[in-house]
């Protein structure tokens, strides 16, 4: 194999050691493959850049017969054997393989086959080629029979059964002896004498030398049989392997199992992959090796541990590091094979062999990753095995260890990919700085004074560990032995060193975004320049480190941090940021109480100190002291102008003992409103808290907001999009918090406080002095005074210490109280939900003063409404209450009533305060309260108009009363308008009995409450004699309940015509249950209707007769209906309009009637409406007749008969019938001889039309009916029932029950 050239970028991590990968049987090396192994080891001392060596052992196969027939063939041989891959099969299901075959062609010795025992992979042969030209029978028989058969008895006495016979053919020959037999001859004897059972084992090349394609066919086919029997010998031979392997693991847990020997036998195997190319199969093999020891280590620490681990618990007496510029450290090698490795001999070992196949496998990144994890477990398992080592003997390891991995990979890489691939090895940097400093500090090279004798002796102890300078890096100016020893020589080498590694990690980590590791090697290097008196040069790494720790919320991290910059700045001289520093310090929980006691003082003994006028120390709050919550008194945070609001602070002292606090002081800002319009206490109080209490977040001291306390992202799509063609232009996202993530945080974490902030002791200051602060909570009062009114920010708070003062610049969030100027106000508002006209009702009176104070002789003048009088008690009295709404007094009310003014004393009150009381006034309206509503006319019914407004129609109707009042702090009027509402709604229906007439009258409560109704009366608004109204009802009082109603009935009864129009009037008396008495008489309840054409025309009569010789009226069976419509009157003025025909002075009018039955209990059969002529005489009587079929059985009531007048249809005031009526009527036709009473066999239904008079419809105009009054027309057979009985054949019985 050759050299692999230097790999490219870090590959995919490499396969661990407890990947499940099949073993190999058991087998020591062979002395032969160590002499081979050693043929590859070669040093270079020429050139500095470590050479890739690699193993030059092949697979052997030996070669018997005619030595100079394969001397001639070999160089072809060992061309083209390797240049076609072949597939590899391997057992328990591992994936195949495409490998090139190469092999170590040697001439065949006996010495050469295995012994008994020797297992050694490496110098087995796995295959034996007897090769042959001869073609001549005699000298076969003479000759190469024998030469074979010795040949095969030698492989069976070994149990070599990989065997193959070539048998070479040249024309030359076959021309030169032409008595010789076919060659066909030759191969099948031997075929019949050696390969009877396996004739594949005997090939034919055919002129192997020449250049024609029977030469290349044959060439081919032995190739391919050649790579074939290779395969099926590595196969076998390998598995065997394995399974010996496997068998020997499985008996570690046997007394005297011994993992070194074990070690060995799998490397072997790891070896022979390495031999056939297959670095990763070899790569597991050493993982699974480390994997094994790395658990036998770690149970022998949890207390199971084996006996060969003793060997290597032998005290470390050599540290010189990991060897990787060889592919076989022969020397710890064989150590191991003798079991006289240490810890690290083995780890150094197995690690190198793990170093050469990940560089074979172009992944050298992999190197640096396992090199960190090497170098860190190998000091836990030391720890583990309890070895001894000396005192800076494994940094000395590790530093080595680390340059020699990081030289290697640069020796196989070049500068762009090492800077592209930094961040797998800065950990190797960082460590090996860290180690440098660990040696700096035992070997004294970091002390003030230098290192003392104990410390060069220690030097040179470590140093001797360090054994001599290996011959592959003799000749190398940097290499890691050189730097170690130069570094440790004296003090400048030793800065020089570690300055330049702590210089080259930072920036690596820089680079690669790891700014967390940059500031903790920054911290180290602080350290290191505080331990050297440059405390300027350390305060910038410590103030980078504690600006990221800030951000990220490291409070440990913080609180050590800030002790090094604390004694950073002691020594610069810093006073304010020591001082602050310290602060901070004395409040934080981490330290202990002594530390922070020292802190403290450290602030109190600078306090103390005097002071030039007016120069003070100006810190942040945040560390002294945090502000928790804040209380108003009162708590809505509003007083008026010489009001006093009181403001208690809690503050958290965080100092560990007492401070005496010479002042604390509140900044505040006033303001006044910009609109000149000035807040009312209403308004103030529904926009400020209930409690007063405004609460602070809490925060850790000197700690910002970490990031997981900030809000989530709200992250969302934004597109635009073009206004040509609507395509999308640009899309991306838009974070919609923004300004909570990126708002500006109040905090400590700055160590700068500006210069800038002063506290303004002008007057609006709150101040309170001489306290002392406890550790914790403390409660502070300030109390102020209103003055001026606006709004009042408590911007700044600050706490004076003697010459130094802890401020906190900005009080979040916003914290304001509000001083006000108020306008005297008065309020009229019902004391219930809404006014009842017509009862005594309570109103309720409050003034508020304001600013203005009520005097002796203020009084409130109403001017005096005739619909509603005030109400006077001598009991009323009057209440006082206080800004907050408490009663303060009480004073009787003295109300004076004049034709126009009624005035009413108020009580003396100051400003800011409020009075109420209580009046009852009586709503009683100049015009009557009516909302008229009869049941007849809907339509035609006038309806009065008045203030009066109906909500809907189940809601009471309202009247609103305005009433003016004159206020003594005003010289305006004030108009307040009171709505009440009308507690009832009447409505009245003219009922009929033949030709007597009565007026029912409903009257409906619409209030909540109970009425007493008492003297109802009925009366007609005109003077009539020859017209009475006679009361049907039994009850003088009546109680009516809310939502209830009452009917009232009267009989009308007149002596000559009765008039066609009358004005009726209807009125009751009222009063709430249970009743009240006043002074003052209720006025009655009145409505007024009006009756129009109520007296009776006509009086409409059905019969129903069952069929002849029939006792009852069957369904289905047609019955006769007869329809008597008879006048009642002569001729009056109600009769006289379009319609009224006169001839010879006899009048007649035509009708027209319609049969509905809207229930469906008949069937109509023939026309269900006509138009008659009717005399207008009393008694005049027409009928008319037609026949019903009942549907259903039972007491069915009869069908609907309505009449109509029958108008022309150039009547001016008549009306259309309906829609509804219209369809009803679909027999009715206009013309010459609709009088005529046309009767039909057929039967229809109600709903069918007929075609012809649809046809006349179009044509001609249509007539008009109009309806006649309420009352015109009496129904006598209204209510009737007669008895149907279901058919025989119905087998379904339906009954109609009414």
């Amino acid at each position: 194999m050759e050299a692999t050239p230097a790999v490219a970028a870090a590959a995919a991590a490499a396969p661990t050691a407890a990947q499940e990968v099949a073993a190999a049987p058991e087998g020591p090396l062979g002395e032969d493959e160590e002499e081979e192994e050693e043929e590859g080891d070669d040093d270079d001392d020429e050139e500095t850049t470590p050479v890739v060596y690699t193993m030059e052992n092949k697979p052997i196969v030996t070669c018997a017969g005619d030595q100079n027939l394969f001397s001639s063939l070999y160089p072809i041989l060992s061309q083209q054997l390797p240049r076609e891959p072949m597939e590899w099969r391997r057992s328990y299901g591992r994936a195949p393989k495409m490998i090139h075959l190469e092999s170590n062609f040697v001439q065949f010795k006996e010495e050469l086959l295995p012994k008994e025992g020797n297992k050694a992979l490496l110098t087995f042969p796995f295959l034996h080629i007897y090769w042959t030209e001869c073609c001549d029978t005699e000298v076969y028989k003479a000759t190469v029979k024998d030469d074979i058969t010795k040949w095969q008895n030698v492989l069976k006495v070994h149990s070599s059964m990989d065997w193959l016979i070539v048998v070479v053919e040249c024309d030359a020959k076959k021309k030169n002896k032409t008595n010789i037999l076919p060659r066909t001859s030759i191969v099948d004897k031997i075929r019949n004498d050696f390969c009877n059972k396996q004739s594949d084992r005997c090939v034919v090349l055919s002129d192997p030398l020449k250049d024609s394609s029977r030469s290349q066919e044959s060439w081919n086919a032995f190739l391919t049989k050649l790579r074939t029997l290779l395969l099926m010998s590595f196969t076998k031979n390998l598995g065997k392997f394995e399974d010996d392997m496997r068998t020997l693991r499985e008996k570690r847990t046997e007394p005297g199992w011994s993992f070194c020997e074990y070690f060995m036998v799998q490397e072997e195997l790891a070896f022979v992959f390495e031999m056939l190319q297959q670095f990763e199969d070899a790569l597991v093999q050493y993982d699974e090796l480390d994997a094994l020891f790395s658990q036998y280590v770690v149970n022998f620490g949890a207390g199971d541990g084996a006996n060969w681990l003793t060997f290597f618990c032998q005290p470390v007496r050599s540290w010189n590091g990991l060897i990787l510029r060889k592919p076989i450290d022969m020397e710890k090698r064989e150590l191991i094979q003798n079991q006289e490795a240490t810890l690290l001999d083995l780890r150094s070992y197995l690690f190198s062999r793990q170093c050469t196949l990940l560089i074979f496998l172009q992944r050298p990144w992999e190197v640096s990753q396992r090199a960190l994890e090497l170098l860190h477990n190998c000091i836990q398992e030391l720890k583990l095995l309890e070895v001894s080592v000396p005192p800076g003997a494994l940094d000395c390891w590790v530093f080595l260890s680390c340059l020699e991995v990081l030289q290697r990979i640069e020796g196989c890489c070049d500068r762009s990919q090492m800077d592209a691939n930094v961040s797998h090895m800065v950990g190797l940097w960082s460590y090996a700085t860290e180690k440098l400093k660990s040696l700096g500090y035992l070997c004294g090279l970091v002390s003030e004074t230098g290192p003392n004798s104990e410390d060069l002796n220690r030097t040179v102890d470590l140093l001797a560990g360090l054994g001599a300078e290996r011959p592959e890096t003799a000749n190398t100016a940097q290499s890691p032995y050189k730097k170690l020893k130069e570094a440790l020589s004296s003090v400048e080498a030793f800065e020089k060193h570690y300055l330049d590694l702590s210089h080259a990690t930072i920036e690596m980590y820089k680079n690669i975004g790891r700014n967390r590791s940059a500031k903790l090697v920054g911290k180290d290097l602080a350290e290191f320049y505080m331990k050297k008196k440059s405390p300027q040069k350390a305060e910038v790494y410590l103030q980078g480190a504690l600006k990221t720790y800030l951000a990220e919320g490291w409070s440990l991290l913080i609180t050590h941090t800030r002790k090094q910059l604390a004694e950073c700045q002691k020594h610069l001289g810093q006073v304010e940021n020591y001082l602050q520093t310290s602060s901070l310090l004395a409040g934080d929980n981490n330290l202990t109480e002594e530390e922070r006691k020292h802190f403290c003082q450290e602030i109190l003994d600078f306090a103390k100190q005097p002071s030039d006028e007016g120069q003070k120390v100006i810190l942040s709050m945040h560390s002294f002291a945090q502000l928790k919550n804040l209380h108003f008194d009162p708590p809505n945070a509003l007083v008026h102008v010489g009001g006093t609001l009181s403001i208690v602070l809690t503050l958290a002292n965080q100092m560990p003992i007492s401070v005496n606090v010479d002042q604390i002081a509140i900044n505040v800002h006033f303001s006044i409103e910009k609109n000149s319009y000035r807040k009312t206490a209403e308004w103030l109080t529904k926009h400020k808290t209930s409690n007063g209490i405004i609460s602070f977040p809490s925060e850790v001291v000197g700690l910002s907001l970490a990031r997981s306390s900030l809000p989530m992202l709200e992250l969302y799509e934004m597109y635009e999009k073009s206004p040509s063609d609507n395509s999308l232009n640009t899309t991306g996202i838009i974070c919609k918090n923004v300004h909570m993530l990126l708002r500006r945080q109040e905090s400590s974490s700055s160590l700068e406080i500006s210069t800038g902030l002063t506290l303004e002791d002008g007057a609006h200051m709150l101040k309170c002095s001489n306290l002392i602060l406890e550790p914790g909570v403390n409660k502070i009062t300030f109390r102020t005074q209103g003055k001026e009114p606006g709004t009042y920010t408590l911007r700044q708070l600050c706490i004076s210490v003697g010459k130094m003062q802890f401020a906190l610049p900005h009080i979040y969030p916003i914290v304001q109280y509000d001083v006000y100027s108020q306008e005297p106000q008065l309020k009229v508002e019902p004391c219930t939900d809404s006014l009842l006209a017509g009862i005594p009702q309570k109103i309720k009176f409050t003034v508020t003063t304001g600013h203005y104070t009520i005097k002796n002789g203020d009084t409130l003048q109403l001017s005096n409404a005739d619909a509603m009088p005030v109400l006077y008690h001598p009991e009323s009295k009057a209440v006082i209450y206080s800004n907050t709404k408490e009663k303060t007094s009480e004073a009787s009310l003295t109300i004076q009533s004049s034709e126009k003014i009624t005035s009413i004393n108020l009580p003396m009150a100051p400003a800011y305060h409020m009075i109420a009381f209580e009046l009852e006034v009586l709503y009683l309206p100049s015009t009557p309260i009516c909302m008229m509503e009869n049941e007849n006319l809907p339509s035609k019914e006038p309806r009065r108009k008045s203030k009066g407004k109906e909500i809907s129609h189940n809601c009471m109707a309202t009247i609103d009363q305005k009433v003016t009042i004159d206020c003594p702090w005003s010289i305006y009027s004030t108009i307040i308008a009171l709505t009440f509402s009308i507690p009832f709604k009447a409505k009245h229906s003219l009922l009929s009995a033949g030709k007597r007439k009565y007026i029912q009258v409903c009257v409906q409560n619409m209030s909540d409450i109970s009425f007493q109704l008492s003297e109802s009366n009925l009366k007609s608004s005109e003077i009539c004699t020859d017209l009475s109204l006679e009361p049907l009802n039994s009850k003088t009082e009546q109680h009516i309940h809310s939502k209830q109603a009452v009917f009232f009935i009267w009989e009308l009864k007149w002596a000559k015509e009765p008039p066609s129009s009358l004005q009726c009037q209807f009125s009751m008396s009222f009063c709430s249950a249970p009743s009240e008495e006043h002074s003052l008489s209720l006025k009655p309840y009145t409505y007024e209707f009006q009756l129009e054409n109520f007296f009776t025309l006509y009086n409409v009569k059905a019969e129903i007769s069952p069929p002849l010789e029939t006792e009852y009226c069957k369904t289905g069976s047609l019955c006769s209906l007869e329809i008597l419509i008879t006048r009642l009157s002569d001729l009056l003025d109600v009769d006289k309009d379009e319609g009224l025909t006169e001839s010879d002075g006899y009048c007649t009018t035509k009708l027209m009637y319609e049969v509905v039955d809207n229930s469906s209990n008949w069937a109509v059969c023939g026309k269900s409406s006509g138009v008659i002529s009717m005399p207008v005489a009393v008694q005049a009587t027409h009928k008319v007749h037609m026949e019903v079929m009942p549907l259903f059985a039972g007491y069915l009531p009869f069908p609907d008969v309505r009449l109509f007048k029958y108008l022309p249809h150039h009547s001016a005031h008549s009306m259309q019938l309906d829609a509804d009526s219209w369809i009803e009527n679909d027999n009715l036709s206009v013309d010459k001889n609709m009088d005529d009473q046309a009767d039909s066999s057929s039967i229809k239904s109600r709903g069918s039309i007929h075609s012809a008079a649809s046809a006349e419809h179009k044509g001609l105009p249509m007539p008009r009916l109009q309806s006649f009054s309420p009352g015109q027309v009496f129904n006598s057979s209204s209510g009737m029932q007669i008895l149907v009985i279901p058919s025989k054949d119905d087998h379904i019985l339906e009954v109609n029950v009414t």
